[in-house]
């Protein structure tokens, strides 16, 4: 059996490190998946639990140099800890500026500028630079030895590889100078070379940690979200609980202006509830009795008591988070060529500086050790892979929190990718294109009393969750107080229901289902059924014991947004289709009213993925939107799919991303977000693979002095998350 585990990974430096991790863990016995993400600090494995442990697996990660801890979704690390490390980052930073200053001063002598500045010749001194560099190498650099360290135990090496060999390089040789000989700074040292780049690569440390905070900002305001209490209801008495300590069918009191702790179904009060922060819609939703509400939405002007549905943990706002904070830790599919070339990279630059080495020692500078160090150094710290491993996930992270904060969740990172490559967007009709509220606008019964009939059909449809139950059950419920139980409840996907109610055996089902079992209705209930079909309604005919006995007929209105949102979509290039079980004359109306060309209708829920699957075969991809139980084969099948929140769970579980409105808008708004997201990953691998390709070379051939390379660095990897942060700012 499958278990997945969450774990928080501490002591994470670049690409290389979150590559090292998913190496040694993937190796495992029993591990079926891992994924690693350096930005949230986060990791998941998928094990089977009879061949490996957590507790195995956490061994593993802390036997390689890292940190692992065992963490559940909806706990997350404290914003406090986080703050912390920033803090002692901004202190070492600070101290080690403080100590890199009098360097820096005296690199005006270096550069012969004691004209314009006065260097104090303490400053000069070999050996009072020897004394203000060790606490930065080996105090504030300690951080860099001991993962480099853990990393080539391992047989890996990371970005912390190069940084202390540049800096060792640049220590050990100064030092060596300086007891040798004494010498003046003109001669040159590289004292201000280490501390340089130890000082630049901490500022490039605290700026990226400092915006790598604004990435969760979505996750945080959503954890905000959650009342930590509730007003419990017993016997007329209130009392302020902790919601860990509610139960199902316990019954609270939500007061005007107070947000819902957790979700349930009003049972009594009617009031307006902004649903803003859970669904990205700025408009009120009026609740009565018998509507479900939300954790974390507002009650705005009424009193409301409310059954308690879910618990704390089993919320909407819970199952939004745990898929938020899923899709920002997964990585999208070209993360993967970042991961390949940042395994290699680290050797490769090293094999850079070799040939650098002895290409200025030997030919450019025979025997000049000085020059060759200093391009060396250079070739070591402009060639870090940060950037290159910042790319995708800073990007991930950003638009995976815009889109919650609209109302769209992607389960992976991969779909935030996928998404934007598709070129058909299969629409489900009810529910989907329509509001899936039809209404009962036809009723023909015989044989029976019209109370009767509606008892019997009323009672077999409250077994079904489709929408054309529903409203059958809505306008049967208005004349019948009660309804007997039926049993024997079977479901035919794409036709209807069957059942036993007191004794008498109930199909209700669309035509086609009768004519592929022979069953011979009667002149008039066919003429009836054509007349109903070509004025755009949907017909359900009842047999009872094996006998006709009446016409259900039901109408579904389309949603106001649904025109207007597919206009969007063939803006975007993209093909249209309409797929639905509902009669042709019906579907054809309504593609009509929408602007859709090309439908499916009279089809089965497995007719729905073998036409997604035919579509695919024709290379396409195939977007599949639905919201019923009858779109779950389709949903899955689908390059992508798409659940309309307001639908099934059975729907939302299929689906790889879920729009919790029920609007097409929002599709569109995922489509754009995820074209927008993958060419901000572009733009960021562009700017990182540009910038090793130019950089390396100029620092090969002398032309970027070892300082200035530990600048550019730092300042290559906060380009790169200041990119990302641009996603926040998506206007849709």
């Amino acid at each position: 059996m499958e278990e997945t585990s969450y774990l928080e990974i501490k002591g994470m430096h670049c690409a290389a490190c979150s590559v090292r991790i998913e190496k040694a863990v993937s190796k495992m016995e029993g591990v079926v998946d891992v994924n690693v993400s350096l930005t949230t600090e986060k990791g998941r494995v998928t094990f089977y639990k009879d061949r490996t442990s957590t507790t195995e697996i956490i061994n593993k990660i802390n036997h390689i140099g890292f940190t692992a801890n065992e963490f559940t979704q909806n706990s997350p690390r404290s914003d406090e800890a986080k703050r912390k490390e920033m803090r002692t980052l901004q202190a070492k930073f600070i101290f080690s500026a403080l100590l890199t200053l009098p360097l820096a001063w005296a690199m005006f002598a270096h550069f012969q500028l004691t004209s314009f500045v006065i260097v104090p010749e303490l400053f000069l001194n070999p050996f009072f630079q020897l004394a203000i560099t060790i606490p930065i190498q080996f105090f504030i650099g300690y951080q860099f030895y001991e993962s480099s360290w853990k990393a080539l135990k391992n047989g890996s090496a990371n970005m912390d590889v190069l940084v202390v060999l540049s800096t060792s390089a640049a220590f050990f040789y100064s030092h060596y100078l300086t007891f040798s000989t004494y010498h003046s700074h003109s001669i040159g040292l590289f004292y201000e070379t280490s501390a340089f780049i130890i000082t630049f690569i901490l500022l490039g440390k605290l700026l990226e940690a400092k915006t790598k905070l604004r990435t969760t900002e979505s996750i945080k305001k959503l954890y905000q979200l959650q009342p930590k209490t509730a007003t419990l209801y017993i016997n007329g008495t209130e009392s302020k609980i902790s919601i860990d300590r509610i139960s199902l069918g316990d019954v609270i009191v939500v007061k005007p202006g107070e947000r819902i702790p957790v979700d349930g179904q009003v049972i009594l009060g009617n009031s307006m509830i902004d649903e803003s922060m859970l669904t990205g819609e700025s408009r009120s939703v009026e609740k009565r009795i018998g509507n479900f509400v939300y954790a974390g939405t507002i009650n705005q002007n009424g009193l409301l008591k409310i059954k308690v549905t879910k618990r704390d943990s089993e919320t909407t706002l819970s199952q939004i988070i745990r898929i938020v904070e899923e899709a920002q830790a997964s990585k999208a599919p070209i993360q993967h060529i970042a991961d390949k070339i940042t395994a290699v990279f680290v050797p490769a630059v090293i094999l850079f500086s070799a040939i650098t080495f002895t290409a200025w020692y030997f030919i450019l500078q025979p025997g000049n050790f000085h020059e060759a160090l200093e391009k060396v150094i250079a070739v070591l710290i402009i060639a870090c892979p940060c950037a290159l491993g910042l790319a995708t996930p800073t990007s991930v992270m950003v638009a995976s929190g815009r889109a919650a904060q609209l109302g769209i969740l992607f389960k992976e990172g991969k779909f935030l990718e996928l998404l934007g490559k598709n070129n058909i967007v299969v629409l489900d009709k009810t529910g989907t294109i329509t509001k899936g509220e039809p209404q009962v606008t036809n009723l023909y019964f015989e044989h029976f009393s019209e109370s009767a009939f509606l008892e019997i059909i009323g009672a077999v449809e409250s077994a079904s969750d489709h929408p054309v139950a529903k409203a059958i059950v809505r306008m049967a419920d208005k004349k019948i107080r009660k309804f007997p139980t039926a049993t024997k409840v079977q479901f035919s996907p794409g036709y209807g229901i069957k059942a036993s109610v007191n004794g008498k055996k109930v199909v209700i089902s669309n035509p086609r289902y009768f004519k592929k079992n022979n069953f011979i209705l009667p002149s008039e209930a066919i003429s009836m059924v054509v007349k109903l079909e070509q004025e755009g309604k949907t017909a359900m005919i009842v047999s009872i014991d094996s006998r006709f006995a009446g016409i259900v007929a039901v109408a579904d209105e389309i949603k106001p947004t649904s025109q207007a949102a597919i206009s969007r979509m063939k803006k975007l290039g993209i093909e249209v289709i309409m797929l639905t079980g509902d009669n042709r004359s019906t579907a054809i109306e309504v593609a009509k009213q929408v602007g859709i060309k090309s439908l499916y209708a009279e089809i089965t829920p497995q007719e729905k993925a073998e036409i997604v699957q035919n579509l695919q075969k024709k290379g396409n991809q195939v977007v599949m939107v639905g919201d019923g139980i009858n779109d779950a084969p389709a949903l899955t099948i689908a390059d992508v799919g798409i659940a309309i929140g307001t639908g099934s769970d059975i729907a939302i579980e299929s689906a790889d991303i879920t729009v919790i409105t029920g609007d097409l808008h929002r599709v569109v708004d995922a489509i754009n977000i995820s074209k927008r997201t993958i060419i901000n990953i572009k733009q960021n691998f562009l700017w990182a693979f540009l910038y090793n390709i130019i950089m390396i070379p100029f620092a090969m051939f002398g032309l970027l002095a070892p300082w200035l390379a530990g600048a550019a660095m730092a300042f290559s990897s906060l380009s790169v998350v200041l990119n990302s942060l641009r996603l926040k700012r998506v206007k849709i």
